[in-house]
């Protein structure tokens, strides 16, 4: 043989030798998605968070690694056949075999298993917990299962070259464009939550308008806020009542108009997160700020008499926790408040050193939801201003900040909630001070801060109640004396006290003996000590000091918010052992989770700092999960489709590098905003493709998780309620202000305890957009409730979506549509069209109507026109809402046409 021939043939058998090792060489095992959901399904169970049997804990790899009962580790690392958790998976004797009492692993299991004990046991990291690096799209040409004339056509840009990819994977082809006029109603509905109006239809159609400027129109309308304010609220757990059994109704709609604003100015969404945790604790926070932090205020107030306010504090609290790292994280944390977490790397311990953070607001579960932000307007902004600007020009450095949160929400103060060891008085309801003549209570653990006043805030029908307050007790210093005369409603009134400068238990005493025996002498809600007004020799001092009196007594719109204790009023934080708050553990600190991004020094150890960890671009789950819920919000379903959680029991992502990219995207190339996310995500091709499906994607993708084929899915309660309106004319365009109450059936909203009643909205407000609905926690809008909408009691992530007769009943009965349609068919009759079946049709959907449907319209508009002419009696019932000039039964009969088109599957339908 020649030499190159040698050389040759050397090295045909060099690469057949390096291929058989490769093909003999069994790849490395993965933790995440081999050997996690093994001991997810049958090992945790018993060996994890919860229990711990034998002293084996699969939870954590210290854990797993340690030795057990039998002072040995079960698992030795590279030693699969020392470990007994390996030869106990083949164990003959039932009552040693693992799982216990269960099916047998399979032989493909106990291999996985083996070969990673024998690698070393390598624990690794679930792929959510890492952060997230920008990959580069796919840019090899498209191949199998594309058709090479679709392709130019569906790649619009880097998503749908990651979609692609799957695609090709899968042996799809993507579906061909949708038409114009359904990708404009279904942008229109996607971005704005209402049908297009009539001119932007007309430039469209005419070919005047792009498709990017067509999305950036309805990206910059106003209607953009209130839609994906609904999505957000559901977060938010937003409410129009406090909750739990009397349910009260709350001011608290500031909140959601900050929201609406917000989303609308496209504030970064790491500004909008801290905002909303910890807008208070900003540098001189304005009144948006600190409106943004009623997020965390939406949680339930308990107003029963006899209830424990600290239990129910405690529980606002807790929801705190489990409502932020379901929102940011999608962590399931509320796993973690009795034990260890059964699946995913957090501890007990963790739980509560979160918890530190919320731990410390001023919030106590009171009546009157202190803290509230007021809103002066007028002449009271004017006083505010002059107040302040006195006390920055006559008071120390910092008085004029103080003065302003006095002004705003009264802070800090004593509830007369915390009253004890009561002589002759009780807490009314369980939440107020009242003592009777010869009563007493202590308030313990005060620091008044050397204020010359206190503050009282009650209110009383009777003269004469003389009030003592002594240091310490019934012999102590008197501290001052007066008397709580009779009020009209509640006030605020002050009256001197002795200056004091330490933390002191102060003795209360109350004499009227014009009192029948165990008859309240007053009612009081809280004590404050603020500073004095200073520059008390000025001129203009008196005045100044009346406004301020007057202000903090002034009635105005207001809003929960949330106001960190001062650090002599600061809490301790305790692990709660099995979770109940009255069993108190180890004493804890706020802090983080150190299997996500590590803690910056520099961070103030608050929510501040909180709010700073969860928006770092280090944070692993705050970018995905964000743009994972976006990309839902269009797409019917998520890259990850369990959308409240990222964990090791989610759902594996059907595109991972899409969802990386996405992330990374959003925080580097937009700075958080959102709307370029989600314009970048209208313009791709995927997005734009027919929804119109087919045998082989029903049999290959039936939950489109692949994207071979265009969104379709039920538009949400509060869509198909302003369609309806926007359909019929009807919709009004207010925005901002006070919940409204439109129309809903008679007898549905009951209240216990508290004299409140549905009061039907007149004028505009009848027809204001769904967001702006009053919502009652233990009775919700019933129209929304049937569409799937929730109570939002708790932290809503994802609706579950049904099909069930009772929505037709709704469409079809409800008061609501029943009078759009009437309106919609006072337009039909109005119209000079030819045919005003076609042109409703055309009008609801943007396309004509098919002639097998215009068919079978026409035979119910001339039944109905035959029975309406013969039974006056059944049209003048059907036509409620007309006058009685309009009253014919051609007008009856276009009125069931255009309820039946409000009911058409297509009308509720996004695509």
């Amino acid at each position: 043989m020649n030499k190159p021939g040698l050389l040759i043939g050397l090295a045909s058998i060099l690469l057949a030798g390096v291929i058989y090792y490769a093909l003999t060489q069994e790849k490395e095992i993965d933790f995440s998605t081999q050997v996690k959901p093994i001991l997810n399904q049958h090992c945790i169970s018993c060996h994890g968070g919860v229990k711990k049997n034998g002293g084996f804990s699969l939870l954590f790899e210290e854990e797993a690694i340690a030795p057990t009962e039998s002072g040995h580790p079960a698992i030795i690392p590279g030693d699969a056949h020392g470990s007994e958790f390996i030869s106990r998976l083949s164990e003959s004797d039932p009552e040693i075999r693992m799982p216990y009492q269960k099916a047998p692993l399979s032989e493909e299991e106990i291999e996985i298993l083996t070969q990673w004990v024998e690698e070393g046991a390598n624990w690794g990291q679930h792929w959510a917990y890492k952060s997230p690096t920008k990959p580069v799209a796919p840019q090899e040409g498209l191949q199998a299962g594309f058709l090479p004339e679709e392709a130019p056509l569906f790649i619009q840009n880097d998503i749908d070259r990651f979609i692609a990819e799957g695609l090709t994977r899968q042996e799809l082809s993507p579906s061909p464009e949708a038409s114009k006029n359904i990708l404009i109603r279904r942008l229109s509905l996607d971005l704005t939550g209402l049908p297009p109006d009539e001119a932007l239809v007309s430039q469209w159609k005419s070919g005047r308008m792009s498709y990017e400027e067509l999305v950036d129109a309805l990206l910059d309308s106003p209607a953009f806020g209130e839609k994906w304010a609904s999505w957000w609220l559901d977060l938010a757990r937003y409410a129009d009542t406090k909750g739990y059994e009397r349910d009260v109704s709350r001011e608290i709609w500031a909140y959601r108009d900050w929201v609406i604003k917000a989303l609308n100015a496209d504030m970064p969404f790491d500004q909008f997160t801290v905002e909303q945790l910890a807008g208070d604790l900003l540098p001189e926070p304005d009144l948006d700020q600190l409106t943004a932090t009623a997020f965390h205020r939406n949680t339930m107030v308990n107003d029963e008499g006899g209830t424990q306010d600290e239990e129910f504090r405690v529980a606002a609290v807790v929801d705190r926790v489990n409502t932020t790292f379901e929102v940011w994280q999608s962590t399931t944390m509320s796993c973690v408040q009795c034990h260890s977490h059964p699946y995913d790397p957090f501890k007990q311990e963790d739980y509560y050193q979160i918890m530190a953070f919320f731990n410390n607001s001023r919030d106590e579960d009171t009546h009157g939801e202190e803290p509230k932000l007021k809103f002066y307007s007028g002449e009271d902004s004017v006083r505010m201003e002059e107040i302040k600007s006195w006390a920055a020009r006559h008071g120390n450095p910092g008085l004029k900040e103080k003065m302003e949160a006095i002004l705003l929400y009264q802070e800090p103060k004593y509830h007369g909630h915390i009253a004890e060891d009561f002589e002759n008085g009780e807490l009314i309801d369980t939440k107020w001070l009242g003592l009777w003549d010869n009563g007493s209570c202590y308030l313990r653990d005060v620091y008044t801060e050397g204020s010359p006043y206190v503050y009282i805030n009650y209110w009383t029908g009777n003269e004469g109640n003389r009030l003592t307050i002594r240091n310490g007790g019934p012999e102590g210093e008197i501290l001052s004396q007066f008397t709580l005369g009779k009020t009209e409603g509640r006030e605020i009134r002050r009256f001197p006290i002795k200056e004091l400068h330490e933390k002191v238990d102060l003795y209360l005493h109350m004499e009227n003996k014009s009192l029948k025996p165990q008859q309240t002498s007053s009612t009081i809600n809280w004590f404050g000590f603020f500073p004095e007004l200073p520059g008390e020799n000025q001129a203009g001092h008196e005045e100044m000091d009346r406004d301020f009196l007057a202000l903090l007594n002034k009635n105005t719109p207001s809003v929960p918010i949330l106001v960190e204790n001062p650090d002599y009023m600061k809490r301790e934080t305790h692990v709660f052992e099995r979770g109940n708050w009255m069993l108190k553990g180890e004493t804890v600190k706020p802090d983080v989770p150190a299997v996500l991004n590590t803690w910056d020094p520099e961070w103030p150890e608050n929510r501040l700092g909180l709010a700073y960890w969860l928006t770092s671009k280090e944070n692993p789950l705050t970018a995905r999960t964000l743009a994972n819920r976006i990309w839902a919000q269009l797409f019917g379903r998520g890259l990850v489709s369990t959308l409240e959680d990222m964990g090791t029991q989610s759902a594996l992502p059907s595109h991972q590098q899409l969802l990386d990219w996405l992330a990374i995207r959003l925080m580097e190339d937009h700075d958080w905003k959102l709307k370029p996310l989600i314009k970048d995500m209208v313009l791709s091709g995927t997005y734009r493709q027919s929804s119109v499906s087919s045998t082989l994607l029903h049999e290959k993708d039936p939950e489109n998780k692949w994207y071979a084929r265009g969104p379709r899915f039920r538009l949400s309660a509060e869509q198909i309620r302003d369609q309806a309106l926007a359909a019929s004319g009807l919709l009004s365009g207010k925005m901002y202000g006070k919940p409204v109450m439109p129309p809903q059936p008679d007898n549905v909203w009951q209240t216990v305890y508290n004299g409140e009643s549905w009061e039907t909205s007149e004028g505009e407000d009848r027809y204001r957009r769904a967001v702006y609905t009053f919502l009652k926690r233990t009775s919700p809008y019933p129209s929304f409730i049937s569409f799937d909408a929730g109570s939002r009691e708790v932290c809503t992530i994802s609706r579950t979506v049904t099909n069930t007769p009772l929505q037709a009943l709704v469409t079809l009965n409800d008061p609501v549509y029943q009078e759009a349609a009437f309106h919609l068919a006072l337009r039909m009759y109005r119209s000079d069209a030819a045919d005003p079946i076609s042109w409703a049709y055309e009008r609801l959907l943007l396309q004509p109507i098919s002639p097998e449907k215009h068919e079978h319209l026409q035979s119910l508009y001339a039944f109905a026109l035959e029975d309406f002419s013969t039974d006056t009696e059944a049209m003048e019932e059907w036509l409620q809402f007309a006058e009685e000039d309009q009253k014919n039964p051609e007008l009856a009969a276009l009125a069931l046409i255009a309820n039946a088109l409000m009911n058409l599957d297509e009308f509720l339908t996004k695509s």
